[in-house]
């Protein structure tokens, strides 16, 4: 970018391009109340088929239930902040532009990090479980699951590419299809007659080394490991809600972000809070309860062979797939976006943020983030021993998408609160009725999830990985990417704000 004017604030140096940058860098209008919707839940849908269960090896049923309601007072907190802030600064990148305006460029940077590790490994998870879904279902060598990921990557990061129509078209019907089996999978349960809560949900106890045993009879504590479960469950009750944060990403592809992004987000929430309160208590009150299902890894088909048989039971599991496959298809977009905002505007190289010529979609930052989420997991499941290590490559995966996800809900918590203190009267089209209470509900509870992932080794390995990122990422910034910051919209918004001259 040799010859083009330049601007300097808060330690940084901003170029000034020409409109043949941002020509190269279009994105379409598409999105409705209803298609933003489909995105919020989509991409979490997954999370009721897989990875949340696990919350019942450390906690029981109770501790994951309660560690479930803190959860969700967190994410009520975050999504009306959120919904706050972005009619108000609708920019496609989202948490990132949200701080980049409260706190300055580098406050901006390490919260694009945290959104960055989340939705690139958001995906790796949920792709994980696909494979193992996938290889109950068809018989296949756990060899084999390095095969089933990269399918599923090539398949919809093309559709994603496709076009935004196709993609929220594609997210719309794989969404739907996914709630239709939750409430098939909820009808069934509760009409098969096994289901006995009591004596299935409540069937864990804490043995005298502290880990779960099974109690045959069931009807155990309430919190067999007390207190403590609660906060160790508190990590996996964080996957019935992840990644509704998202929408945002969206708002330079919705219609009419700053009456239909307050909308969309609470009505996701409120759907995703349905169901995942209906599969805490419905799923483990089936045979084997909590205990088995504490270290499934698709407890869903565990349900479904209880009440239909092993037969059935794969034939249903394909439909649940859909599940995994909303998610994984919605959160590939929200990847996409999220690289593309922070490269348009020069944190990441310029290259990543170059749209397709034809159908004005991300696709090389698609294409990038696919990539790095696809080697983490080869990564990981070579060094620990692949498929004899396999719920140790979930768990680890997902405890570092967790990990990056509490952190930036720290990060967009103390935003919300910067941004009503410093800039009051900037136009908000929405505001959240729980306010700076809310906010910092949020704030609270994610250090709490934090600290209680720091306590354990299974936890901690994946954290080091994230802290690595984290590491050379700043280095990057810090040595090379402050001094070619691109004036791109939620840039220029921001240091406008901050120099006091926007209209506001």
């Amino acid at each position: 970018m040799a010859g083009e004017p330049k601007k300097h604030e808060g330690g940084v140096s901003y170029h000034i391009p020409g409109s043949e940058y941002f020509e190269k860098r279009v994105l379409k209008r598409h999105a409705g109340v209803f298609s933003l919707w489909a995105l919020g839940v989509g991409a979490v849908i997954s999370g009721d088929f897989s990875g949340w269960n696990l919350g019942f090896a450390v906690g029981g049923w109770g501790g994951m239930f309660v560690g479930t309601v803190l959860i969700a007072v967190m994410y009520l907190g975050l999504t009306y902040s959120i919904a706050e802030m972005s009619p108000a600064l609708p920019h496609t990148g989202g948490a990132y532009s949200f701080a980049r305006t409260a706190f300055g460029p580098w406050g901006g940077f390490i919260t694009g990090i945290a959104e960055n590790i989340e939705y690139v490994l958001t995906p790796a998870v949920v792709v994980y479980f696909i494979g193992t879904y996938m290889t109950a279902i068809t018989g296949t060598p756990d060899a084999w699951q390095p095969v089933w990921w990269l399918v599923g990557y090539l398949i919809f990061v093309g559709l994603n590419v496709r076009g935004v129509a196709l993609s929220f078209g594609v997210t719309v019907v794989v969404t739907l299809i996914a709630l239709a089996i939750l409430v098939f999978f909820f009808v069934s349960a509760l009409a098969s007659g096994q289901f006995d809560f009591a004596k299935n949900a409540m069937n864990v106890g804490a043995g005298p080394d502290g880990a779960a045993i099974a109690l045959p009879d069931g009807h155990g504590p309430f919190l067999p490991f007390g207190l403590r479960g609660i906060f160790a469950a508190m990590p996996f009750a964080v996957w019935l809600f992840l990644a509704i944060e998202q929408l945002p990403l969206a708002s330079e592809e919705s219609v009419d972000p700053k009456r239909d992004m307050p909308k969309g987000i609470m009505l996701g929430m409120f759907t995703l809070l349905a169901t995942g309160f209906l599969i805490l208590i419905i799923n483990p009150a089936l045979p084997d309860g909590s205990f088995a299902y504490g270290t499934s890894g698709e407890p869903i088909l565990d349900g479904f062979r209880v009440i239909y048989g092993a037969g059935w039971a794969k034939v249903l599991a394909l439909f649940a797939v859909a599940g995994l496959v909303a998610s994984f298809h919605a959160i590939i977009f929200a990847y996409g976006r999220q690289i593309y905002s922070l490269s348009r505007a020069g944190y990441f190289p310029h290259f990543l943020s170059v749209t397709h010529g034809e159908h004005k979609t991300p696709n090389v930052a698609l294409a990038a983030g696919s990539l790095l989420g696809f080697l983490v997991m080869v990564v990981i499941w070579f060094t620990q021993g692949g498929g004899a290590a396999g719920t140790y490559i979930g768990g680890t995966l997902l405890n570092m998408a967790v990990f990056g996800a509490m952190f930036s809900y720290l990060l967009q918590g103390l935003t919300f609160l910067q941004l009503r203190r410093r800039f009051p009267n900037i136009e908000r089209p929405y505001r959240s009725p729980f306010g700076v209470p809310g906010a910092w509900l949020t704030v609270i509870i994610a250090l709490i999830t934090i600290a209680f992932q720091l306590t354990d080794p299974l936890y901690r390995q994946g954290i080091i990985g994230v802290a690595a990122w984290y590491a050379l990422a700043i280095v990057y910034f810090g040595a090379y990417g402050r001094r070619t910051l691109v004036y791109s919209p939620e840039e220029e918004f921001a240091v406008k704000q901050r120099e006091g001259t926007a209209s506001i």
